[in-house]
């Protein structure tokens, strides 16, 4: 877990692709340039040949993103109405978790639960910034006291206890809290004989707690484990990026797991692997598409046809249907 999940506690998990900025967020970054692929400039390429570049203050207020895989520049109004989908290549941008839940379930049915539960700096952890700040800062940025939203809904009239991790809090990393929600949410999902629906967008354990947050790994699995044994259900959709402890733990160990298409699912990252066993890797290496083909993931659901799709996945719940396990 060194390379990904380091990364993720600072909110920039290796190899991953980084969540929608805000507008405050990208306004405070104008001396980022952004340019297209196609106008990369390689060493070898004539010295007369120029770059097209753009500044972010060039395009007011956040307006415009650009696709982390086409590099096409999208308005973000027809982003957003896509379901945050690029009209050009059909990459999925990394979803933050209210827009998740907004997509997934039916309107006004969305009931969260532990809302109130927030890291503790336990270790007193200080790298750059104190930890106890970081969370500070963090909270007071997205509004949300953890990585993981939990509660439960409809989807499609089916009820469902559902948990989503959030890329934009600390990477989606998980401490102590979103190991305790996971926990929580299984045992919500068993007493109400409810199926449970994990989504995951996570860079790994969150390092700024140490060991506690790797304990969270045995704790998540063990809770799932006693949810199946009770007779639960229980569906994993791996969002780009999962990687680190949350891939090693909880996401993998569904009665079904599911993925994005071109999601970035594994345990460290493709070029901390390549480097570390000085070997060129296989095209399309831990994305979702080479994992379905290995039989990692069960399948692969496009964003627009996830409600639908999940929907026919519940009524397959052996509760649902009064089968004894």
């Amino acid at each position: 877990m060194t390379g990904a999940a380091t990364d993720a506690a600072t909110g920039t998990a290796t190899d991953t692709v980084p969540p929608l900025a805000s507008d405050d967020e990208q306004q405070t970054t104008d001396s980022t340039d952004l340019s297209t692929a196609d106008e990369e400039q390689s060493a070898d390429d004539s010295p007369q040949r120029s770059r097209l570049r753009w500044k972010k203050k060039d395009m007011p207020g956040g307006l415009w993103l650009k696709c982390e895989s086409c590099a096409q520049t999208i308005y973000r109004k027809e982003l957003e109405e896509k379901g945050f989908v690029c009209p050009s290549c059909d990459f999925h941008f990394t979803l933050p978790g209210a827009e998740r839940i907004a997509m997934l379930l039916d309107e006004g049915s969305w009931e969260e639960h532990y809302a109130e539960l927030t890291a503790l700096d336990r270790l007193e952890f200080t790298d750059e910034v104190p930890y106890a700040d970081k969370i500070e800062r963090t909270v007071g940025r997205t509004g949300q006291n953890e990585a993981l939203l939990c509660g439960t809904g409809l989807v499609e009239g089916r009820p469902l206890v559902l948990a989503v991790l959030d890329f934009k809090f600390m990477g989606g990393s998980m401490g102590e809290v979103v190991g305790e929600k996971i926990s929580l949410a299984a045992d919500l999902a068993r007493c109400k004989k409810l199926p449970l629906v994990l989504v995951t967008s996570s860079g790994g354990a969150r390092m700024h707690e140490g060991v506690l947050s790797l304990m969270q790994m045995a704790k998540t699995c063990s809770a799932l484990a006693e949810f199946r044994d009770a007779g639960g259900f229980s569906i994993c959709l791996m969002s780009n990026p999962t990687t680190g402890g949350v891939t090693a733990s909880f996401a993998s160990v569904c009665d079904l797991t599911l993925a994005e298409p071109g999601a970035l699912i594994g345990f460290a990252g493709p070029r901390v692997i390549a480097t570390t066993l000085k070997q060129e890797l296989p095209p399309g290496f831990q994305r979702a598409e080479f994992l379905v083909e290995k039989g990692q993931v069960d399948r692969i659901v496009r964003r627009v046809d996830l409600r639908q799709e999940l929907a026919s996945m519940l009524d397959y719940d052996p509760q649902r249907r009064g089968v004894a396990d």
